[in-house]
């Protein structure tokens, strides 16, 4: 990812667009008519390129959720050199996909942006090792080969080391490339890995020893979540000044609520979501492209307040983390707390009310995960 950790080389271009007749009362009115068609155009800046870790913003534009609320949403795909919060900050995007950490040292050098709705509710970022290995949590990294894509996704890593007494100095730091190359070819000890991404491509690999693919009994992961250094990742960030503009305001209820109708589809329908976001352009092989889906769903159902609201424990936890957590250089993310602009509630509340008033699962307190069969290469 970026930006985020998605495999660079699985990646390609893509975007999507659909229609269905569900009903648009109750709606916050903050597009245009959908009736008439006259629809407002809004452009959402993802922070890498079209995959299942986006399903949910596919499936809303597939099936017509945007429309529904009066948007005529386009979808802009990330790379390396594309960062979701500047090209918001810029004016280029309405609406921009990113990790709170991240953005928060942007905000602290002036951006003007609000996380209004935090869809992801848990960390998908890992720490893979090998069994024979001996890494079981993160005090035995010290002394051993640790894998880190940089930009941005290793203060989970640090703030775990840290907090077992193992500093960045007692590792031996390896800028690790979006692939698991390195880990297969044991050149790293300890690798990154999302769950939803660079884990599956260690399970869709062939273990020469055995001629079968690698299975979860082969390795140790090393979760954040466990060890309490998770922070918080994908979410929804709109413009700080211009929520103050009402239109924009309502655009935004509406916005979030056809977001949240398209990852309420996606829990419910993970394989069609999945050919959604391949019809798109994605490049992904199709047990790849359905195990990420899959395992992104994992991060959000079921939903402790509803999906989208910004747990406070959660957020000062991330900021604690940004604050505190040290990287190679002594440097953190940010120096001081964020104001309070940086995230609010208040959005993603009202388009839930709208989605329960019209009867929509927002909580999926009985989501049940897919099983999902690997196949070589993620075919």
């Amino acid at each position: 990812m970026v930006a985020v950790a998605a495999s660079l080389v699985l990646a390609l271009a893509g975007c999507g667009g659909g229609d269905d007749g569900d009903d648009d009362s109750g709606s916050s009115g903050g597009g245009g008519d959908a009736a008439s068609g006259d629809l407002t155009p809004v452009t959402l800046q993802l922070q890498w390129v079209a995959q299942g870790q986006f399903a949910g913003y596919y499936a809303a534009l597939d099936q017509g959720y945007y429309e529904d609320e009066g948007l005529d949403v386009e979808i802009l795909e990330a790379g390396p050199d594309i960062v979701p919060q500047d090209v918001l900050t810029a004016g280029d995007a309405d609406y921009a996909i990113a990790w709170v950490p991240k953005v928060l040292g942007s905000i602290e050098q002036g951006a003007a942006i609000t996380d209004v709705a935090q869809i992801f509710e848990r960390s998908a970022t890992t720490q893979i090792s090998f069994k024979d290995a001996g890494i079981t949590g993160p005090a035995d990294l010290a002394d051993k080969n640790v894998g880190s894509w940089g930009f941005g996704n290793e203060w989970e890593l640090f703030a775990g080391m840290q907090q077992n007494g193992v500093g960045v100095d007692d590792i031996n730091l390896v800028q690790q490339a979006f692939d698991m190359n390195a880990f297969l070819a044991g050149d790293i000890d300890a690798a990154q890995a999302m769950t939803y991404n660079e884990y599956a491509q260690v399970l869709e690999t062939v273990n020469p020893d055995t001629g079968e693919l690698y299975s979860p009994d082969d390795l140790n992961v090393i979760d954040w979540n466990d060890v309490g250094t998770a922070m918080l990742q994908d979410a929804i960030w709109a413009s700080t000044d211009r929520l103050e503009d009402q239109e924009y305001a309502d655009q935004t209820v509406a916005f979030i609520k056809a977001s949240i109708k398209g990852w309420v589809y996606a829990r419910d329908n993970p394989e069609e979501a999945a050919s959604i976001v391949t019809a798109a352009g994605s490049t992904l092989g199709q047990s790849h492209q359905l195990w990420m889906t899959n395992e992104v769903n994992k991060l959000i159902w079921p939903s402790t307040n509803g999906i989208g609201v910004i747990d406070d424990g959660a957020w000062a936890q991330t900021v604690e983390i940004a604050k505190s957590t040290q990287n190679e250089t002594g440097a953190t993310i940010i120096t001081d707390d964020p104001p309070e602009t940086a995230y609010s509630n208040e959005y993603v509340e009202q388009a839930l009310d709208e989605l329960r008033d019209e009867g929509v699962d927002v909580d999926g307190a009985d989501y049940e995960p897919v099983e999902v069969t690997l196949n070589e290469g993620g075919n």
